[in-house]
């Protein structure tokens, strides 16, 4: 149990760090590659929609995920939390309060990384719409 006190917030806060990263280089990755897309190189839709989709499913992924990473770093705060009360044998509010206030920073966490994912998700999606269909309005002229 000691191991997990001492290292949860560095797991959880890790776990989350490592999914901002691949979210917002995946973000980027597909901005840059929208910007510069030759709409004309692609002559079938699906191979179109395959380019222009790459590594959102990755974004949604983290998005619908981190609170869950989040969650779980709470629940283990709180299992801790207790545990230190049950080895106390009673029952400090201050004490309780504390743990509960850290062990709830990881629920928080896990929204912060979250929301933007499922933002910057739905932005892009919107994006490949629009350029489909520029692709098609294109292809019938």
């Amino acid at each position: 149990m000691e191991f997990l006190k001492s290292n949860l917030d560095l797991g959880v806060v890790g776990i989350l760090g490592f999914m901002s990263f691949i979210m917002i280089a995946c973000v980027i990755e597909r901005y840059l590659y929208y910007a510069r897309v030759d709409l004309s190189a692609f002559e079938d839709p699906e191979d179109l929609d395959l380019a222009l989709t790459r590594n959102l499913t990755a974004i949604a992924t983290i998005g619908a995920n981190a609170p869950y990473i989040g969650l779980l770093g709470t629940v283990l705060g709180i299992l801790i939390a207790f545990y230190d009360i049950g080895l106390q044998g009673k029952i400090e509010t201050a004490a309780m309060m504390m743990g509960l206030a850290l062990a709830l920073k990881a629920t928080a966490l896990g929204l912060v990384v979250a929301i933007p994912s499922l933002v910057f998700y739905n932005a892009l999606l919107r994006r490949t719409e629009r350029l489909k269909a520029r692709w098609r309005r294109v292809r019938r002229a």
